[in-house]
């Protein structure tokens, strides 16, 4: 009932068994000779037939030779051959299954027996010259891998059977390069690497065949198909204005690129008479005609060219007009610098990138008529004048190709034929005609008057002003491109220009910067006048309302260090007025600094994270100008998504973050002019931390129990520790009492600590990964369950002050760094930005019990936004709301709460024993958390006095709050974080004493 519905079934039953076996290809050859005609019947039948075969030669390339035997014993390639022949009856079909046949079976091939039999009979080379139906796009994807596939088994021992030497036959290169422009990415990209693989061949006759007849016209087509994609990328640039066509110029940037990198690669193999045609082809028929001919001036319109070309010849005077400049197309200024950066940044090729950056820094308009020869003699053999011209070839490709392959002349299509703009352009017949049109003109012109003569007279003289006037224009313009008195819209472009001419690998070192340094025009010098653009944008930069990129900021200080490098007498080539302005521009950045550092909240946030990301993102211009979105007018919205180095700001948090960042870049090429070594940056010492896994010495050190419940309901018992500048949870070492092992590290400044309404002895702490992306995944988040509420007031205390006292310390030192006056000399911190005894944890330098306190006590000097409200209601209660900060330091008395301090602790990171029995109890300082100075109140004095609670027993902690005694201070005390109240009687100006042990819970 159910009978089998193969291929195989029906009249040609009775198939062998084993699939992989000589004898099934002996069915399977059976069975191809039955169906010599495909059909709609039989055409499924050869297809799995087809496939089979090739499963069959792969197995037996393994392990029988004799499967090859008889492979080519019946020459079943010529098989392959007639099947594809047909026309009719679902040809197409078989077609498809045959090339992947074939595609599967060569690349599957690893013995080069095999291989060779394969390629024997030359049928594979028919087969490659076969006219497929290539509208069908299954039939152009696998002929195309096909070839790929065949060009990746080239060698020179292999290379014999697809080059005939005596017939100049090649179809694997000469079928494939035709399409080069093909409209399907992938077929482009796949003839890439056909002929790349080609090229790579060391052979020289197949290498000559490729120069003499297939290089001059597949290099002027491809730079043809360049320049057709370049006018198009112009056009997207000039309508999309808005950011609104962002992938498709994106698209034409990224395909730009491969071309670049595709003639990139054909260089870098180093082939002498290949490189020299393709060379000038670039030259003559793209960069000169294309690139640099954009970065002139925009002719006069046509009519006005052929009226004073018609005024000369009335007046037998000679006016340097050329018509056929009038018709050569261009390209936008942006998009001209856009594209000579990316010829720097990808091609090193030392002939071709040294007659380019010459033609652009001591070239006029003669190159457009001699060419750049003369240049190119210094690298190449002696080449002719070769009159540049951009223009689409006589033929195309494939008739050029066909024509070709005909004849046996080693030289007929020799570059000179090809190349000749003057001959055979379209360009050049269109002047012709220009020609003829004037010698009419001129007819018409004999009976002027000489009123009008004189008029005509003036018009041609400014018109030949206006186009000889520029001794070097194309460097005049790249340098007028840096003014950046609107925006930085050509400005961006024309530094990567510099930056790529500079810093590429195919130039001798520093040929630019002596070339550029001997660029003069009388007693200007441009490398002089370069210096001095590039500090105008510095400047520019450091003001208020700048509309300069920070992208563009940094281009240009990496540019200022590079044209001053010392000499051999280590002095900087830089005047001491150009260094004055660069030092004014840093100074003024620290003045706008300063007005974000009094009014922004996440100042301290933006500052460490714009610290950071300026050190790991180190300057990369050629990714930079992958970057297809800087063509466009610089935008200030965040919706385009384009990266904030190469917007303008956006919002006032965007603001100060390019203050921070271009202060941070003009600080670092300071210290850069001044030989010095960042000593006050970044604002923690990572050195100086505990680590995870560090071995902590805590004795004498005050701990607090808890139970760390995550998130999965999991807990872990831990002790908390909370250090002048960290959060630490420790476990107790199991070799050694009294020290542990920390287990988690966060930074007490981005803690943020909650209670829990319904557990007085819970607390929900989260401690952030810093900066001011807050929907990062935090560190750590999870709920801390304490022994008793008194605990956990002491945590929520010391986590709270501890966080503030943090940020506090972190507020000064930036302080210290942009200068801030009345900040300089504060007695409340250290010298190098370290706290005073007033800081918990081991990185206090309080003094020891008994010694007298020097220094005022210290109060927060900046934001109060995120202090305790102990702390906010001193400064709500002051009425000196005009006085600074520091002024009012030694008015204000120590708070009103006294929290359990946190003992000095070493932390070893060593787990040597020795290491840890040197370690003397006796050694260890025992800094307070707190130090009362009772010699700044009025009317007292006396030495001071320590208030310190040690210990992490209950019964400890309240004989201690019991016995310990306050004076009176004319503050209000904190209520949420206090543990010793007042009695209800005390005023803001009163000297009553506070009542002895008072416990008050929150």
């Amino acid at each position: 009932m159910f009978r089998s519905r193969s291929w195989f079934g029906g009249p040609w039953g009775g198939r062998p068994k084993n699939r992989l076996s000589l004898e099934h290809l002996k069915y399977l050859y059976s069975i191809l000779e039955k169906n010599t005609t495909v059909s709609e019947n039989n055409r499924g039948l050869l297809v799995e037939s087809l496939r089979c075969i090739a499963e069959i030669l792969i197995w037996g390339d393994q392990h029988d030779s004799l499967v090859f035997d008889f492979f080519l014993e019946k020459n079943m390639l010529s098989y392959f051959l007639q099947i594809m022949r047909q026309k009719s009856g679902g040809s197409s079909f078989v077609c498809v299954q045959l090339l992947q046949t074939l595609n599967i079976l060569f690349e599957n091939i690893r013995n080069e027996t095999s291989l060779y039999y394969l390629l024997s009979n030359n049928h594979v080379n028919s087969i490659m010259v076969h006219k497929f139906d290539f509208s069908d796009e299954d039939v152009m994807g696998y002929y195309i891998l096909f070839l790929k596939t065949l060009s990746l088994k080239l060698n020179t021992h292999t290379i014999h059977f697809f080059y005939n030497e005596h017939t100049n036959d090649f179809p694997l290169y000469t079928e494939a390069i035709k399409f080069f422009n093909h409209p399907e990415s992938m077929v482009r990209i796949a003839v890439r690497t056909i002929s790349l693989n080609v090229y790579k061949v060391q052979n020289s006759s197949m290498l000559r065949f490729i120069r003499d007849k297939t290089a001059a016209p597949y290099f002027s087509n491809l730079v043809w198909f360049i320049g057709k994609h370049i006018l198009e990328l112009d056009t997207c640039v000039r309508t999309d204005i808005d950011h609104q066509s962002n992938q498709k110029l994106s698209n034409l940037v990224a395909e730009h690129l491969d071309h670049l990198h595709y003639l990139s690669d054909i260089l870098l193999l180093d082939i002498k008479d290949l490189n020299a045609v393709l060379t000038e082809h670039l030259l003559h028929k793209l960069f000169v005609p294309l690139y640099i001919f954009s970065l002139t001036p925009a002719p006069p319109p046509p009519s006005l060219a052929v009226v004073t070309q018609n005024l000369a010849a009335v007046l037998n005077r000679n006016v340097d007009i050329d018509i056929q400049e009038m018709h050569n197309p261009r390209v936008s200024s942006i998009v001209a610098l856009f594209l000579l950066s990316l010829v720097f940044l990808v091609v090193s090729h030392a002939p071709l990138v040294h007659a380019l950056a010459w033609v652009i820094l001591n070239g006029d308009h003669s190159v457009f008529k001699e060419g750049a020869a003369e240049i190119l003699n210094s690298y190449v053999e002696h080449r002719e004048v070769v009159v540049p011209g951009f223009g689409e070839p006589n033929e195309s490709l494939e008739q050029a190709l066909d024509t070709v392959t005909g004849q046996s002349s080693a030289s007929s299509y020799a570059l000179s034929e090809d190349s000749g703009v003057e001959s055979s352009s379209p360009a050049a017949t269109e002047l012709d005609s220009q020609a003829d049109a004037v010698e009419a003109e001129q007819q018409k012109l004999r009976n002027i008057t000489d009123e009008e003569k004189q008029l005509l007279q003036k018009s041609s003289s400014s018109a030949k002003t206006d186009f000889t006037e520029m001794a070097k224009p194309f460097l005049d313009t790249v340098l007028h491109a840096l003014d950046c008195t609107e925006n930085d819209y050509l400005a961006l472009l024309s530094l990567c220009l510099i930056y790529a001419m500079s810093h590429n690998r195919g130039i001798k070192n520093e040929w630019f910067d002596q070339v550029l340094a001997k660029s003069t025009r009388g007693a200007f010098s441009y490398k002089t006048a370069l210096i001095e653009h590039l500090l105008s944008i510095i400047t520019q930069s450091s003001q208020p309302s700048s509309r300069i990129r920070l992208i563009t900021v940094e281009i240009a200080l990496e540019l200022l260090v590079t044209f001053t490098r010392p000499n051999s007498d280590e002095s900087r080539c830089i005047t001491a007025a150009q260094q004055d302005l660069l030092f004014s521009a840093r100074n003024q950045s620290m003045v706008v600094l300063r007005n974000f550092y009094k009014s922004e909240d996440i100042f301290l946030d933006l500052f460490e994270d714009e610290y950071n990301e300026m050190r790991k993102a180190q300057l990369n211009v050629e990714f930079l100008c992958m970057d297809s979105t800087i063509l466009l007018p610089p935008t200030g919205t965040p919706l385009t998504g384009i990266n904030f180095t190469r917007r303008l700001p956006c919002g006032e948090v965007e603001k100060a973050r390019r203050a921070i960042r271009v202060y941070f870049l003009l600080r670092r090429t300071c210290q850069k002019f001044l030989n010095e070594k960042e000593s006050l940056l970044p604002l923690t010492n990572v050195v100086n931390l505990v680590q995870v896994e560090n071995v902590l010495d805590l004795n004498n050190s005050d701990l607090i129990a808890c139970t760390v419940v995550a998130k999965d309901s999991s807990k872990q018992r831990r002790f908390l520790v909370i250090d002048a500048l960290q959060l630490i949870l420790v476990e107790p070492d199991a070799k050694l009492l009294g020290w542990g092992v920390a287990k988690f590290v966060g930074f007490l400044q981005d803690v943020e600590v909650q209670g829990d309404k319904d557990d007085s002895r819970c607390l929900h702490i989260t401690v952030h990964r810093g900066g001011v992306t807050h929907n990062r995944t935090p560190l750590l988040s999870a709920k801390f369950l304490f022994d008793d509420h008194i605990r956990c007031m002491a945590a929520k205390q010391r986590l709270t002050k501890g966080r503030s006292k943090a940020r506090q310390k972190k507020m000064y030192q930036i302080a210290q760094l942009i200068e801030i006056p009345g900040q300089m000399d504060s007695p409340v911190f250290a010298v190098g930005g370290t706290m005073a005894a007033s800081s918990g944890g081991g990185g206090g330098s309080g003094n020891s019990s008994g010694s007298s306190s020097r220094s005022s006590h210290h109060r927060p000097m900046f934001s109060t936004a995120n202090r305790v409200p102990g702390f906010a209601a001193v400064l709500r209660g002051s009425n000196s709301a005009g006085v600074s900060r520091t002024q009012m330091a030694p008015n204000r008395s120590i708070e009103g709460s006294e929290e359990i301090p946190l003992e000095d602790f070493q932390h070893s990171r060593n787990n040597s024993p020795h290491s840890r029995g040197n370690q003397s109890p006796a050694s260890r300082s025992h800094t307070p958390i707190r130090v009362l100075h009772y010699d700044q109140l009025s009317g007292h004095s006396g030495s001071p006095r320590e208030a310190s609670l040690g210990g992490t027993g209950t019964n400890a902690l309240l004989s201690q709050l019991n016995g310990l005694a306050r004076e009176v201070l004319p503050v209000q005390s904190s209520e949420e974080t206090s543990f010793i109240g007042s009695d209800g009687n005390e005023s803001t100006g009163g000297s009553e004493s506070r009542r002895r042990g008072a416990i008050e819970t929150v």
